[in-house]
């Protein structure tokens, strides 16, 4: 119930619909009984052997009311008067019309009661996808290393689009049908109490073998959804990965692995279905059921003269009664089908739910525009219980360019993705002219960086938009001088359509060399303060490396620059290279002064230097 409700809260502001659609649905179930209730004169007029037909009318037309006394009374008067006045054949008419009329409201007032669950069902989906692509973004970089990607998007759509057809679409029988209930039981009553209690002591006993189905239901969805999550991981790393599954013959090991899933998913979607078909079945028969009970029982009153019912209204108790068994049928299967949107709903508000670990403080200020310097002042991170960095002691003034070299693992990445607070310091501080990033906000301290990584992170879109990304306001002058800057105007110009020339998903359509200058110029558009390079020309040949170095070059100056390499020969320029290993800083220095040392940087160079005469 907690969950049904708060995927309710999504339909806000209640007082917009709730008033219109409790109207329309009390309206529309007046009119119901009402077109039930003409039975009783219909069958009077249909059935009367006296020449005469005979009504309990009141003489004169009787005062308002809420009451079914006063509506009995109103129609009776009418009624009789027609018939006086015009006859049988009048009185027959008169039912008819009085039919057509009531029944036409009664689908009136259905109708705008569904348009208005439809308006709820839409603003309900779209306020809570809305708030999960929220989160998503506000999340940190840590929770997407360890989450499936494939089980997010299951969140995105089918789990949504459960909550839409299982829930929402709910709503009608959660208000509706209940009010339907109460109101033809209300009636019920009226007509004869001792019937009407009898039948209220053989409906539990369905309404708790129904109660059991539905919590079974809500168990095997548990493990549907989770199924569906792990089979579109499989299908996002099969699409994301077919390069190397075709090289390494593998089709035939990830259709296995894919045949799991989706035959366990179908397993299950195959219990859920048995179980949950399994209610309206039940249901009807146990309505069947009572109704056979109550005819039984209320014709032994009528054949024994104990019952206040003349054969007509009993007749007309039998129908109305009948007309309970429908709401109370589509009620119970919708607490069945409402088990597998609750997991649903659950699985898509336990991601709303997360908090994100990288936030920004209450009193969080503003970053001044960058002056002086940037300080790691014993600086520490951890991964869990594992240290990744440790006493990392380093200032890199306004203008310079520091490198990050050493062997893999280190804690180079690490250290660029605590400067924009892609993750923050587990001890020590990260200090920019002297404010710690902490206190500032997220916004404000990568409003001043750029950062360009080995992996060009390009969306399916035009060159134009992927140079401009974020930066709307950007002219076509300033987008192509970026990427001249960038060196990727002549081969852009040499595409298709120019810089309108759609890339394909994550730039599929461009060479690696031609992706990373994109990234940088889409850098150089941006014109931060400070730059961090993440491996930006490893894994690029050696003519796309020339093109890319020297872009970079041309990008770095008079900027403050943060560059992670593994190639040294592209860090030489730098004015200070900083060798980390295990996590800690172990030499530092320009590349001649470290080259002279005869340290890890000396080794690591000539290794490589082997390599490139190798």
């Amino acid at each position: 119930m907690k969950t049904y409700l708060r995927i309710l809260q999504y339909a806000r502001p209640y007082a917009d619909f709730l008033p219109f659609y409790f109207l329309y649905t009390i309206l529309g179930i007046i009119f119901s009984i009402g077109n039930f209730a003409l039975i009783i004169p219909l069958l009077k007029v249909l059935f009367d052997k006296t020449g005469k037909v005979q009504m309990n009318a009141p003489d004169h037309l009787p005062g308002f009311a809420p009451s079914l006394d006063y509506v009995t009374s109103t129609f009776n008067y009418f009624f009789a008067h027609v018939i006086a006045t015009q006859g049988k054949m009048g009185a027959l008419l008169f039912v008819c019309l009085v039919l057509v009329v009531s029944v036409f409201f009664s689908n009136v007032f259905r109708y705008l009661s569904l348009r208005l669950v439809a308006r709820v069902r839409a603003r309900v989906i779209r306020n809570m996808r809305r708030a999960l692509y929220h989160r998503v973004i506000q999340l940190q970089l840590g929770y997407f290393a360890t989450g499936r990607k494939g089980d997010l998007m299951s969140r995105f759509t089918n789990d949504v689009q459960e909550v839409e057809g299982s829930v929402v679409n709910t709503l009608t029988a959660v208000i509706r049908d209940p009010l339907t209930i109460v109101a033809f039981f209300a009636v019920l009553f009226y007509m004869s109490f001792k019937l009407t209690l009898f039948t209220l002591v053989l409906l539990p006993i369905s309404g708790g073998i129904i109660a059991s189905l539905a919590k079974r239901l809500r168990s095997q969805a548990k493990t549907s959804q989770s199924t569906l999550g792990s089979m579109l991981s499989v299908i996002d790393e099969t699409l994301g990965g077919i390069r190397v599954i075709k090289a390494f013959n593998a089709q035939d090991y990830i259709k296995d692995k894919f045949e799991q899933q989706n035959d366990l998913y179908a397993k299950t979607s195959r219990r859920i279905d048995n179980t949950r078909d399994l209610a309206s079945p039940f249901s009807e028969f146990a309505g069947v059921l009572v109704v056979a009970g109550l005819i039984y029982f209320g014709g032994t009153l009528i054949l024994g003269g104990n019952s206040d019912l003349e054969g007509e209204s009993f007749i007309t108790y039998i129908v109305l009664f009948s007309q309970v068994l429908t709401p109370a049928k589509a009620l119970s299967s919708a607490f069945g089908n409402i088990q597998r949107g609750l997991v649903a709903g659950e699985r898509v508000l336990s991601i709303i739910d997360t908090e994100p670990v990288i936030r920004d403080k209450a009193d969080a200020q503003l970053l001044p525009a960058f002056e002086k310097e940037i300080e790691l002042r014993n600086l520490q991170f951890t991964y869990g219980d594992q240290p990744v960095l440790q006493d990392i002691n380093l200032i890199i003034p306004k203008g310079k360019t520091v490198a990050l070299v050493g062997p893999s693992g280190g804690g180079k990445s690490t250290l660029a993705d605590l400067l924009p607070r892609f993750y923050d310091p587990t001890g020590g501080q990260l200090l920019i002219d002297g404010h710690d990033v902490r206190d500032c906000t997220i916004h404000s301290v990568r409003d001043q960086m750029g950062i360009v990584t080995q992996e060009s992170i390009l969306f399916n879109d035009t060159i134009f938009n992927n140079i401009r990304f974020n930066q709307t306001q950007a002219t076509e002058e300033e987008v192509m001088n970026a990427a001249r800057i960038a060196n990727a105007h002549e081969f852009i110009m040499s595409t298709p359509e120019g810089y309108q020339t759609i890339i394909g998903d994550r730039g599929t359509r461009l060479s690696g060399g031609q992706r990373q200058r994109l990234s940088i110029a889409r850098a150089v558009l941006r014109n931060p303060p400070i730059l961090i390079l993440d491996e930006a020309t490893s894994a690029l040949d050696t003519e796309s490396e020339k093109l890319v170095q020297e872009a970079l070059m041309r990008l770095m100056q008079n900027r403050t620059s943060l560059v992670i390499a593994h190639r040294l020969s592209t860090v030489q320029h730098a004015d200070e290279i900083v060798v980390l290993q295990h996590g800690r800083i172990v030499e530092r220095g320009t590349h001649d002064e470290l080259l002279q040392r005869g340290g890890l940087y000396q080794r690591l160079s000539q290794m490589q230097t082997n390599v490139a005469l190798a």
